[in-house]
């Protein structure tokens, strides 16, 4: 079990964006695990177990005790927000941002840049990027209209593409603002 104690906290941590919280989540999903031993010590599928039992209890705990969302704040965007066509990011940001730093810095830098999203816009975020889900799913899994996930995750990505150039060496940054 220790070999996915990483995978189990980061996955906590992305959707919660609070350490103790993720630690607390975390200690669950290891709990739910050593219920269900017997079942899982000769499964070859036990990463994808514990990683679904980690994203499921993160959820349920911000079901529990998050803000209502709104439904789209103040900043929205013209044009249709039911399109199936995804938005394009209206703040460009090179692929080349974050070059200078070494690949431990950069992780820690999207991740650090992550937590300080507000919730309704990382926890759409992460899901769709890290655990690989359809706007769709997400949507179902949040209780919220499939145009809130599409909204939530084009401001997600324009403040994440933000907080990233801000980060960036100061060589990159100029790159980024002349694009």
């Amino acid at each position: 079990m220790s070999a996915y104690q990483d995978m189990v906290y980061s996955t906590t941590a992305r959707l919660l964006g609070d350490d103790a919280q993720a630690q607390d989540i975390a200690q669950d999903v290891f709990l739910k695990a050593f219920e269900h031993f017997e079942q899982l010590r000769a499964s070859a599928t036990i990463g994808g177990w514990l990683k679904t039992v980690a994203t499921n209890l993160s959820l349920n705990h911000l079901t529990r005790h998050r803000r209502r969302w709104r439904l789209f704040s103040d900043l929205q965007r013209s044009g249709d927000a039911d399109s199936d066509d995804e938005p394009e990011l209206d703040f460009a940001v090179p692929d080349t941002v974050l070059d200078g730093i070494a690949a431990e810095e950069r992780h820690r830098t999207v991740e650090n840049a992550l937590r300080r999203l507000p919730e309704h816009q990382r926890v759409p975020l992460v899901l769709y990027h890290f655990e690989e889900l359809s706007y769709q799913d997400i949507a179902q899994r949040l209780h919220v209209s499939l145009a809130k996930v599409k909204t939530d995750i084009l401001r997600g990505r324009v403040s994440l593409a933000r907080m990233l150039v801000r980060a960036a060496p100061s060589d990159t940054r100029s790159e980024a603002a002349q694009s």
